[in-house]
């Protein structure tokens, strides 16, 4: 089967999955120079309320496909960056759902999204110290970020690949699931954050992801957005709100 980054759209999830199964999920060029236009698709779609990124079958992805790293220069990682930084400035909520291994690119685009759900068993690694790779230093800032400096140094200086309790701790994941439970959890996460004011959640990932320069932007955004007008009043009559920002 060919290698390929599959989307669709439902009740507000869009849902991009991972597809190269004859090597793990590994990212070809294409699927890494493919990710950034299929996000900038989706992220102008208004039905559009939460992304979930996964791997096809039971792996979420093993990394960039090591074959095309015997190719002169650095494109691959130049590729992988730009797929990398476009996930991270996507506007809505993004959640990586994992299940199986998620090592070199799959860890380095899982931490791109905001959130990381896991299934027991899998198996997350940061692999360029075993092929005497410099990983990005943008990739390298936002896994300590993330899961402090000395656990993102453990990661990095080893290779070694850790259990889904040990992400858990670290907090390189969010939440463990039994197997076979991922995809219901996810699923309904996703409904109640698609429930939720994309006002109120795209002004928390700018802030939380360090902007220091748009609070005036946000707060004219809310003053004519209505979402909190909406909110307040949904509260006092006791039904669910209705948001418009972003629709």
């Amino acid at each position: 089967m060919e290698s390929q980054l599959k989307d669709s759209v439902t009740d507000g999830i869009a849902t991009v999955v991972i597809a190269n199964p004859a090597k793990r999920n590994a990212m070809s060029a294409g699927m890494w120079r493919a990710l950034p236009d299929v996000l900038e698709r989706l992220a102008a779609d208004p039905e559009v309320r939460v992304l979930v990124l996964t791997g096809e079958g039971d792996t979420f992805c093993a990394g960039a496909d090591i074959s095309a790293l015997r190719e002169p220069g650095d494109e691959q990682q130049s590729l992988a960056v730009r797929a990398e930084e476009a996930l991270a400035a996507f506007p809505k909520p993004t959640l990586a759902a994992v299940r199986g291994f998620c090592v070199g690119g799959g860890s380095q685009l899982a931490a791109a999204c905001d959130l990381r759900f896991a299934e027991e068993g899998a198996r997350f690694g940061v692999t360029p110290a075993k092929l005497g790779i410099v990983y990005p230093s943008s990739s390298t800032r936002r896994l300590a970020a993330l899961v402090g400096p000395s656990a993102a140094k453990y990661l990095l200086f080893s290779g070694e690949l850790i259990d889904a309790e040990r992400a858990l701790r670290t907090g390189l994941v969010d939440e463990l699931h039994p197997a076979g439970g991922l995809d219901k959890r996810v699923e309904e996460f996703c409904r109640v954050l698609a429930s939720r004011s994309l006002l109120t959640q795209a002004a928390a990932k700018e802030f939380a992801d360090g902007r220091t320069d748009r609070d005036a932007h946000w707060a004219e955004q809310a003053r004519g957005s209505g979402d909190t007008a909406e909110g307040v009043a949904a509260f006092l009559e006791r039904r669910p709100p209705r948001f418009t920002y972003g629709i």
